[in-house]
């Protein structure tokens, strides 16, 4: 695969991370005691559970495993200045992403099947840079929080630990965070068109139905999103939709996409970090990782 864009050598998370984000971090730190119970007590039970779901019943991607999606990883993580977690890809129905990381320890992605199949190279790209972004700005202490709530409901121990309090600013939390990760996906493929085109087929593609779906009327279908804010009822629907979900709709993600791809703040930091790159994509040579 072809690769021609700008490694953005220094990035930090601040430079790119949403204010939506950086305000439900804040929120979360003033819980006391939270990364405590996180670290100490729920992150090696689910370090431990999520590991040996993976070893068991997913593929470890690497130079030999799927050397193409390997590729992928590698040149993402190159753009995005961060170094390459273990990227394993599950059987599963249901098109879906996710990351897990505790400091110090090792990271992983995991991409089911059925995501994999629906998108191009380009677009599969963008989902593993989505989820670097949640490593790139040091999401996993919460991170893990919001997985087991979601991945492992049922199956770990959590007691009466997550009220529903807590549930609901987690919730919120990992949909603030989410436009971050968005961010990440855009600085690495330096394409809107490609990010916005995952949120169209996860709002309604198939791999037989993805030649016949078209962008700009997505485009047009996620602008007029906000035109449902323009009444207090329809804001309040908006939020109620909204309240249990882990990541905002696709057209609300489309839409800052679209936004922010548009902006000086994002247009400045790809010439102030940029140090171009052209060539075939490696699977080494560039750093000792």
């Amino acid at each position: 695969m072809s690769f021609s864009k700008s490694l953005l050598i220094g990035l930090k998370a601040d430079q790119f991370r949403h204010p939506l984000d950086l305000e439900a971090t804040n929120a979360l730190k003033q819980l006391p005691g939270l990364d405590m119970v996180i670290r100490n007590l729920l992150g090696p039970v689910a370090e431990q559970f999520f590991y040996l779901e993976n070893i068991a019943s997913s593929i470890l991607v690497s130079e030999q495993q799927l050397p193409q999606i390997h590729n992928l990883l590698l040149e993402a993580c190159r753009v995005l200045d961060i170094e390459p977690p273990q990227l394993y890809v599950r059987q599963h129905p249901v098109p879906n992403a996710y990351t897990f990381a505790m400091r110090g320890k090792q990271p992983f992605v995991v991409m089911h099947t059925s995501l994999i199949e629906l998108l191009t190279p380009e677009e599969i790209q963008a989902v593993i840079a989505h989820e670097l972004g949640h490593l790139k700005c040091d999401h996993g202490v919460y991170l893990t929080l919001a997985n087991i709530m979601v991945l492992a409901a049922g199956q770990l121990p959590l007691g009466e630990f997550l009220t529903q309090g807590l549930q609901s600013q987690i919730l919120a939390w990992v949909r603030c965070a989410e436009f971050t990760c968005d961010r990440a996906a855009l600085l690495a493929t330096q394409d809107p068109r490609t990010i916005m085109s995952v949120m169209m087929k996860l709002s309604g593609g198939s791999p037989s139905l993805s030649s016949q779906l078209n962008l700009d009327a997505f485009i047009a279908q996620a602008r007029a999103y906000d035109d449902i804010s323009k009444n207090e009822l329809g804001e309040m629907l908006k939020q109620l939709q909204t309240a249990q979900l882990t990541h905002p709709v696709p057209v609300l993600r489309a839409r800052e996409i679209d936004r922010w791809a548009s902006s000086q703040t994002y247009q400045a930091l790809l010439q102030e970090r940029k140090v171009s790159y052209n060539g075939e994509a490696k699977t080494g040579g560039w750093r000792n990782w």
